[in-house]
């Protein structure tokens, strides 16, 4: 028997002191939704000692405070954090989140191997639990020109990673319906272990035949209804509030203690800007509370049911031989958390800074050419244009059809109608493509935003009221290596640099969150409306699927989408 095992057992029956134990508080029992006086023991990284009275090497008074698990982020994209994951990791632990499961969908959208490998050396160095799903849509779509492409064979190397928990989000759902080569490959080497969906509005039959691939786990539901046919057909829902996509208040009907087994909470896309204002995981906790949630359900799906949702069998309640994970609040309603513990180490400061630091990679990712306000323009015709409709908290978009006006031999913007110029501009440097559309809902009258944040290929993306804006404004993506960019008048007035793969910051997340206050100013500045106005705009490329029909071929059809770059 190792020593380490016969120390938790001596300290657990009591024979010596604990290493630590929390005392004169209560903890929430997560089996029984009891509040339990209780200490709580603390060896190396595990609790030994409940219900009951300890001595410890180190005693911390948490009277009249409550003890609750970790919060487990299931499903997010550190990327859109705008910080490295050692940023990320000094940003939201304090807020209780212990676990994260993250894709790197973006940073390999980008880079292929080189972001995965980047995310698995920073997991094991970060303080909290980072866990790595392998990116499975790479490129996510034919339709656009993605910086990488990693078929199966390139993922088998890191699938015994030990920060690996499986493969992530299955986004392409018309592929697995239609028994896609490329698809069933990568699917036939994770049988077995968890595989992640995403699958927005997919129902019936189809949705029958997505779930027997073994598939799980989903986080696009938008609906109760939703929600509620993918719990009966066994997927276990991952509920979302993130920047842009919004869903807890849609889904709070099915956060209920009979149905809490089946849920779990994620961010999918969340800002510092955000997370500074209004918090992360806790921030949906208290909101889902005031709104009439039963505290035992929404924590129930912050941790023990989420650790169980992936596998995660150490964590996850607050009892004897399950690891140290453990948020100190003032009240179940408020959770605003007083103290962390993360595998039994309590979060300070000094405690980020025994990490080992990773280098950046991508920093010279953003390839694009030199643009000229030409480059923008789209002939005049009698006919409706096609125009994306962004609807605000959403990432789906609509196809809409207007009559616009002409400036030249040229389509003119509809100030009048909220309608825009769009654009979106290869920068992975592999064909230099360059598409031009108009969009609806961005609320700017004036100049022009930029962003080199664009899923999920995450080429150039530009939205603007003038050309020549939006020409300056695509340029200075280019000499700041990657980021967003407001221009007003021909000139910069608010900028951010995203250099490492023209996705994240090189700057602590604080002076990212200050950086945003600013550049959001700068937006409004030019009559934007939107809350989130540079992460919608991150969304814009995405394919617009009015009604998911799937086609003979296994695609979409292509009349369906509005923009292809």
């Amino acid at each position: 028997m190792s020593k380490a095992l016969e120390r938790m057992i001596d300290q657990g029956v009591g024979r010596e002191p604990a290493d630590i134990v929390l005392k004169g508080g209560r903890f929430f029992d997560l089996v029984t939704g009891d509040l339990v006086a209780s200490d709580i023991a603390i060896s190396g990284g595990r609790i030994v000692g409940t219900y009951g009275d300890y001595q410890g090497r180190e005693e911390i008074d948490i009277s009249g405070r409550i003890v609750v698990p970790g919060f487990i982020d299931t499903h997010l994209h550190i990327e859109s954090s705008l910080v490295t994951p050692h940023e990320f990791d000094r940003c939201v632990l304090p807020l209780g989140i212990t676990t994260a499961i993250c894709d790197p969908h973006e940073i390999a959208n980008v880079l292929g191997t080189e972001g995965i490998q980047f995310f698995l050396d920073s997991a094991l160095e970060t303080i909290m639990d980072i866990r790595v799903q392998l990116s499975s849509c790479v490129p996510a779509t034919h339709l656009e020109t993605s910086g990488a492409d990693l078929p199966i064979e390139r993922l088998l190397p890191f699938r015994d990673h030990p920060k690996v928990i499986g493969l992530a989000e299955f986004m392409n759902f018309p592929g697995v319906v239609h028994k896609d080569p490329v698809c069933l490959a990568k699917l036939e080497a994770f049988q077995g272990g968890h595989i992640d969906g995403h699958a927005p509005l997919l129902s019936g039959k189809d949705l029958n035949g997505y779930l027997s691939t073994g598939i799980r786990t989903e986080h696009e539901c938008t609906t109760a209804e939703e929600a509620m046919e993918k719990i009966r057909k066994g997927m276990h829902i991952l509920v979302r509030e993130g920047s842009v996509s919004k869903d807890l208040h849609a889904l709070m009907p099915i956060i209920t203690e009979r149905l809490s087994p089946y849920l779990a909470l994620c961010t999918d896309d969340r800002n510092p800007l955000d997370i500074a204002e209004q918090g992360h995981l806790d921030y949906m906790i208290r909101t889902a509370i005031s709104a009439g949630v039963e505290p035992l359900a929404i924590y129930r799906a912050a941790s023990i049911s989420a650790a169980r949702a992936f596998g995660l069998r150490d964590r996850g309640l607050v009892a004897p031989g399950w690891r140290a994970d453990l948020v100190v609040l003032d009240s179940l309603e408020s959770c605003r958390p007083q103290m962390v513990f993360s595998g039994g180490r309590r979060v300070t400061d000094a405690l980020f800074a025994t990490r080992k630091p990773v280098a950046p990679v991508g920093l010279d990712s953003v390839k694009a050419g030199h643009v000229n306000a030409s480059d923008f323009g789209v002939p005049y015709s009698d006919n409706d244009t096609s125009v994306i409709g962004v609807l605000p908290g959403k990432i789906i978009t609509e196809h809409r059809r207007y009559k616009l006006p002409a400036d030249g031999n040229e389509t003119g913007v509809d100030l009048g109608h909220d309608i825009i110029k769009v654009a979106v501009i290869e920068r992975h440097g592999v064909n230099g493509n360059h598409a031009n559309g108009f969009v609806q809902g961005f609320g700017l009258k004036k100049g022009a935003i930029a962003s080199t944040v664009g899923h999920d290929s995450h080429n150039i993306c530009v939205v603007g009221v003038n050309v020549e804006d939006m020409a300056t404004a695509a340029n200075r993506l280019g000499q700041i290596k990657g980021g967003f960019v407001v221009v007003e008048d021909g000139k910069v007035t608010g900028e951010i640099a995203l250099p490492v793969a023209g996705l994240m910051s090189l700057e602590p997340h604080e002076s990212v969150r200050d950086t945003l206050h600013h550049l959001r100013q700068a937006a409004f500045a030019l009559g934007a409306t939107l809350e989130e106005p540079f992460l919608q705009l991150a969304f814009l490329p995405l394919p617009v699927i009015p009604h998911l029909k799937i086609s003979d071929r296994g695609l979409v059809d292509v009349d369906k989408f509005m923009l292809i770059g």
